[in-house]
């Protein structure tokens, strides 16, 4: 078996995953993307109606509470045009410099999504310890009845981002705003009800610091996942290690270096490494059960595989040695099975 025919084969196999990935992103940014956008869309116009309302009612009433909600809806809305906006980014072609297409800006949105979710939670916090110390009148009963309303337009709003696609970070991070407002209008609602029968003005400021605390955990989680995907980090269901040593116990397989897995953006992961074979093995069989093996137990389709006969590689000065700066451990057989 020649090298060149080898390179050839894997090139042709590299070409014919990126078109699988290519073919599963199309699906995605398609038929079911359209779908995606009308139900985040329905979602911004409800949001954004009753936001409005609520502001004019939050003043009226002299609600934290109530303003801190209509904050936190500014903030849903903007998640949502986010999101909007990264989803035909990331609909775009690979081309130029940008190999991978636009995917990350999904990634960028999520982000942008915990972000906003920390600041405003900063604020609100500030606020409230404010309103703790000298709380102003309260109207319970205006707060408990527009809270009600907002729970029942962000129930519908929390609907219609559900049945959008919330494997993508950006989506999620679209629903995580809409929960966060939902379990904040409920903490609201509660307060005007302590105020309507107790006269207890401090119920709302104590509303806003849980609203806060919930805010505080999502955003948080949306940063630190999004920021995985930046920093290149591996799938958080993916141990490198334990994967490296699962590919060097197949057939053949007497070492596997240079291996790097990644996400491009949600849902779609990515590998390469470089496999040494035993002197007599196919190389291109071993490349085809390798990849087999990826898809199937690891749901990694967008594979690069560099394929060599171990014997011919230390003769080239290819292997463990090859680079001045190593790129992660070396899994051989001998190291595995002690």
């Amino acid at each position: 078996m020649s090298q060149g025919t080898d390179r050839h084969d894997h090139e042709h196999s590299h070409v014919h995953e990126h078109g699988h990935g290519h073919d599963h992103g199309g699906h995605s940014h398609g038929v079911a993307a359209d779908a995606d956008r009308r139900w985040l869309t329905i979602a911004l116009v409800l949001i954004g109606g009753f936001m409005s309302i609520e502001v004019v009612i939050g003043i009226a009433a002299q609600s934290l509470a109530l303003i801190s909600d209509a904050a936190h809806m500014l903030t849903d809305a903007a998640s949502i045009v986010f999101a909007l906006i990264a989803m035909r980014l990331a609909a775009r072609p690979a081309k130029g410099a940008f190999t991978y297409g636009l995917k990350r800006a999904e990634i960028l949105s999520a982000q942008l999504n915990g972000l906003t979710l920390l600041l405003l939670g900063a604020w609100l916090a500030y606020e409230a310890v404010e309103r703790l110390i000298d709380p102003p009148e309260v109207e319970g009963g205006l707060v408990l009845v527009t809270a009600l309303a907002g729970i029942a337009v962000n129930i519908a709003a929390a609907v219609c981002i559900s049945k959008a696609n919330r494997t993508s970070l950006n989506v999620e991070g679209a629903y995580q705003h809409i929960l966060n407002d939902l379990f904040a209008f409920i903490g609201t609602a509660i307060s005007g009800l302590i105020v309507l029968l107790t006269g207890f003005v401090q119920a709302d400021a104590i509303a806003t610091l849980v609203v806060v605390a919930l805010m505080a955990k999502a955003g948080y989680s949306l940063i630190r996942e999004s920021g995985r995907v930046f920093l290149e980090a591996a799938p958080a269901h993916i141990d490198p290690d334990a994967l490296g040593n699962r590919l060097v116990c197949q057939a053949s397989v007497v070492e596997v270096h240079d291996l790097h897995v990644w996400q491009i953006t949600s849902g779609q992961n990515a590998l390469s490494a470089h496999v040494l074979v035993d002197d007599d093995a196919d190389c291109h069989t071993t490349r085809r059960e390798l990849k087999q093996l990826l898809s199937a137990e690891y749901g990694i389709t967008h594979t690069t595989l560099q394929v060599d006969h171990a014997d011919e590689a230390e003769l080239v000065g290819v292997g463990a040695g090859h680079c001045e700066e190593p790129h992660g451990p070396v899994h051989r057989v001998e190291v595995h099975e002690h």
